[in-house]
């Protein structure tokens, strides 16, 4: 016998009336995540990491020029890096479309050949000394390969040309010579974008200067001084509007810097002085803003979804969530990255997490709808794990549904489970963890600050939803008496068969028109009965009122005086081992036990029914549908099959 803990809570109905824009409501699924998810799949056919890894990156100079007008891209780029032995082959990865003009180092070109898998090779002619910091630059040009939305996309805006990039995860190479990998940041870079005028050049980091060339051109410098990962780097160019917001600190201003279209300004103006309070809340859960000496930002680009380029994201449109989710990015994705594409939900579950996180802490009336619409996206198809099991399947890296949604919503039943003060603490020291900081990190290092926490084994919760697929259905029986005693059975069924039992405290809500009070379960196995008394008399229950358990097609059943009958009919009811009928007779052909969604469990033959015992030692715990026919007419009662 388990005993729940109880927590009496009144009801009070609370009517807060906010001026709040249409743009601040929950997302359509199909508006805001599925339109990345779309864009991800017309990119290209994923080719992963090809060069050969064998030397640190520690700065890198970026010299491009650009005109907009033209769907083409020249440039130089300096690299500096330390082998990690000595080494006289460098490697990076670059499309085959375009062509490098040549390669210097020490002052002098030096041999080099595109090869196969779009592989830029280059011999020393004499071995680079290990961890000695050395460099080389490459001078390249060409059209990048047409992928589609992403990697490099010449487009207009109300008949404007407009270039810019999107990388992520594997579209880096098709527009510079880099290395693109998931383990290797630079630490620090400068771009300068040669464009031509009116247009203006945006890049990450801080723009330092705009110098004329003389010829009708401007030179944007952007200086970024903190490690960032290939997919984040970026550059945009096109005749944007100007203007900045400010986010205010005790010991410090935020400036985001936003570069927008022109037919779009006003409503821009209008969104992004959210992200205010929206960087406010962030930074008071999880830290400062990591590139807080910097600068944070938006640049408008040409489809629907967002990119969270560090410290500027670019926008396809003005939507309240969208930025709240690319704002995210900046803890989870761009300060802390996932050290594989098999752990993306390390990034689009964390920032899918926290742009509801805005609605709980800051437009509380969006709270429960965005976490409807999540679950409801997860439960739409029976199986799916949060692990990216295929890295090459570009739509599976970016699913809306398991990615984004199911990696939300399984970190808000482990903060349910462990509770806020000890989730929020170790989100917090895995975003600060040395290990992690500005780096990469894989799920085993999350959860080992969850158990550090928690002080808790969660390799069972990791089992059950990071590496297993589906979600729990839970049958609810209960019944109370005139005393206020309450029984309560609860049944679990489940999607999908790589997760046996899904254990999780379940919270349930007894109510009647003046008093309610929700009472918390610790569920350990399917059929378990929990016994317990409540002040006052119940005429409703509901199912995981506040939504913090992924579930579908949740049932609950009263065993009240209506029932009367069957209670009397079928003893004992509940039952463990076996029951009887005490009104068996002549007239009764079939005795059958099916689940509380009609499927026949059990169907009793002739002797059974002679001797009327009927065997439940295969049936396991649960709520149940008694079913007895006379050949003409079927009737029903309830059984409840109890703990044994």
């Amino acid at each position: 016998m388990a005993y729940p803990t109880i927590m009496i809570r009144r009801t009070v109905l609370l009517l807060v009336l906010l001026p709040v824009l249409s743009i601040a409501q929950p997302s359509d699924l199909s508006l805001l995540y599925n339109a990345e998810e779309k864009a991800y799949l017309s990119q290209f056919n994923a080719v992963g990491v090809q060069a050969v890894d064998n030397y640190d990156l520690v700065y890198q100079r970026m010299q491009w020029s650009i005109d907009p007008a033209v769907n083409y891209i020249s440039g130089s780029i300096t690299s500096y890096f330390r082998p990690i032995g000595n080494m006289d082959v460098l490697e990076f990865d670059l499309s085959g479309f375009l062509t490098v003009v040549d390669v210097v180092h020490h002052g002098s070109t030096v041999p080099f050949a595109q090869v196969a898998d779009n592989i830029l090779r280059i011999t020393f002619p004499a071995p680079v000394i290990a961890m000695q910091l050395d460099s080389v630059t490459v001078t390249y040009q060409g059209t990048p390969p047409n992928s589609g939305f992403g990697s490099f996309v010449r487009s207009e805006h109300n008949g404007s040309p407009i270039i810019w990039t999107l990388s992520e995860p594997y579209g880096a190479m098709d527009w510079w010579p880099c290395k693109q990998n998931l383990e290797d940041k630079v630490d620090s870079m400068d771009v300068f974008i040669t464009a031509p005028m009116p247009y203006k050049g945006v890049s990450n980091g801080i723009l330092v200067s705009e110098t004329p060339t003389g010829n009708n051109g401007t030179v944007y410098h952007w200086r970024h001084r903190y490690p960032i990962a290939t997919y984040l780097i970026c550059l945009a160019v096109a005749d944007y509007e100007v203007y900045s917001d400010h986010v205010p600190f005790d010991d410090h201003t935020v400036e985001v810097l936003n570069y927008v279209y022109a037919e779009d300004l006003s409503l821009a103006q209008m969104v992004t002085p959210s992200v205010v309070d929206q960087m406010q809340l962030f930074a008071s859960l999880f830290g400062s803003y990591p590139f807080k000496l910097e600068k944070y930002g938006h640049a408008q680009m040409g489809w629907g979804g967002g990119m969270e380029h560090q410290t500027v994201t670019f926008m396809g449109g003005w939507n309240y969530e969208l930025m709240a989710h690319e704002l995210a990015h900046h803890w989870f994705g761009d300060k802390v990255t996932c050290g594989s594409w098999e752990d993306i939900w390390l990034n689009e579950g964390f920032a899918t997490y926290l742009s509801g996180l805005c609605y709980e802490f800051l437009l509380p009336e969006y709270w429960m709808p965005f976490k409807e619409q999540r679950i409801a996206n997860v439960v739409s198809e029976p199986g799916g794990s949060v692990l990216c099991g295929d890295t090459t399947d570009v739509g599976r890296i970016f699913s809306g549904r398991l990615s984004y949604a199911k990696g939300a919503m399984v970190l808000h039943t482990l903060r349910w489970i462990i509770g806020d003060s000890t989730f929020f603490a170790a989100t917090r020291n895995y975003l600060n963890d040395g290990d992690h900081a500005y780096g990469f990190a894989r799920t085993a290092g999350l959860m080992a600050h969850f158990e550090a926490s928690s002080g808790r084994d969660l390799d069972w919760f990791f089992d059950d939803w990071f590496t297993g697929e589906g979600f729990p259905s839970y049958h609810v029986g209960w019944n109370q008496e005139a005393s206020g005693q309450v029984s309560v059975t609860i049944g679990q069924s489940q999607s999908h068969g790589s997760v046996s039992f899904f254990e999780l405290p379940v919270p349930i809500r007894f109510k009647n028109q003046w008093q309610d009070t929700i009472v918390v379960f610790d569920h350990t196995f399917s059929g378990q009965t929990f016994n317990f008394s409540l002040p006052f008399q119940v005429d409703e229950l509901v199912f995981d009122p506040e939504l913090w358990i992924i579930s579908s097609n949740n049932e609950i059943t009263s065993v009240d005086e209506l029932d009367a009958l069957a209670m009397q009919e079928a003893y004992p009811n509940p039952a463990s081992a076996m029951f009887s009928l005490s009104h068996l007779d002549g007239g009764i052909r079939s005795v059958t036990l099916l689940s509380m969604n009609g499927q026949m469990v059990k169907s009793y033959d002739r002797s059974a029914m002679e001797r009327n015992v009927f065997d439940l030692q295969d049936v396991a715990s649960g709520i149940y549908i008694l079913q007895l026919g006379d050949g003409q007419a079927k009737r029903n009662m309830k059984l409840v099959v109890g703990s044994r």
